[in-house]
């Protein structure tokens, strides 16, 4: 979705007016709104939160012409939710179709890799350049020492890193994806055994790696995961149907200020 151009005055953030069907959707809403969207930007949150009271406006306005709509606390919640169920047909996936999506994403299917990890923070939060700058170089020359000696790793630990780990020499033991911190994290799933040649940055400092071994996860069997397939291909052709779903209301209802795309209902689908 992209909000209209308009010319704005040096200093000034002006938006284009927001109306579904002819009723506004007020500035004051998208903005209470955006602290359910976080963005990059306060402008992308502001796109978020006008597209997601838009596709909200557009499913009530259309429950009420069912005459879906009753009064009540929850009566917006309870006719959308009706409304979908009403006119929203998602076919299952066949048996067929779920054995090759399968056999097309093994990634998606496998027991997590496992990573055995020693390292050593070099603190430095992220705003003091200095000492970020100062902790990298640091952590150059302490890399330059333990590819030499890598058997300093446990010494140099408990004498520099600022991690509670720094007691048991550096060691974080056998880590799988979501138990480190999401930059280091990210790193791991990729990086061989051995010491890592350069410090990695995190929002704490600079990490110095040692992978003492790894564990590549190995891909479960389809009877163990044949739900977890089944609900992936219902949950992908639930987006689609949702999708077409709404680009006809934005059609026949009428939207103005911004325009719906392809992830406009995913609000929904949380």
């Amino acid at each position: 979705m992209q909000m209209i151009d308009i010319e704005q005055l040096p200093g000034e953030v002006t938006t284009p007016a927001v109306s579904v069907g002819g009723q506004p959707i007020l500035d004051s809403d998208i903005a209470q709104e955006m602290q359910y969207h976080p963005a990059d930007s306060a402008g992308s949150a502001q796109l978020k939160a006008a597209r997601a009271l838009v596709v909200r406006e557009l499913l009530r306005q259309r429950a009420a012409a069912l005459g879906l709509l009753q009064e009540g606390d929850d009566a917006d919640d309870q006719a959308i939710a009706a409304l979908l169920e009403q006119e929203l047909a998602v076919p299952e996936p066949s048996e067929e179709d779920c054995e090759r999506f399968y056999a097309t994403h093994p990634e998606r299917f496998c027991e997590p890799t496992r990573v055995s990890v020693r390292h050593i923070l070099l603190a430095a939060a992220p705003d003091d350049a200095e000492a970020r700058d100062a902790q990298y170089h640091q952590g150059v020359a302490l890399l330059e020492t333990l590819s030499q000696t890598p058997e300093r790793m446990t010494e140099f630990a408990q004498r520099y890193s600022a991690c509670p780990s720094n007691e048991q020499g550096g060691e974080l033991g056998w880590l799988v994806p979501g138990q480190t911190v999401a930059e280091l994290d990210r790193a791991l799933q990729h990086l061989p055994e051995g010491l890592h040649e350069r410090p990695l940055a995190s929002r704490y400092g600079w990490h110095l790696v040692m992978v003492d071994a790894r564990e590549e996860g190995q891909q479960l069997a389809y009877s163990d995961v044949a739900d977890r397939v089944r609900l992936s291909l219902h949950e992908q052709a639930t987006r689609r149907g949702l999708r077409h779903y709404l680009l006809a209301l934005e059609a026949d209802i009428g939207v103005e200020g911004v325009a719906l795309d392809d992830d406009s209902g995913d609000s929904l689908m949380q």
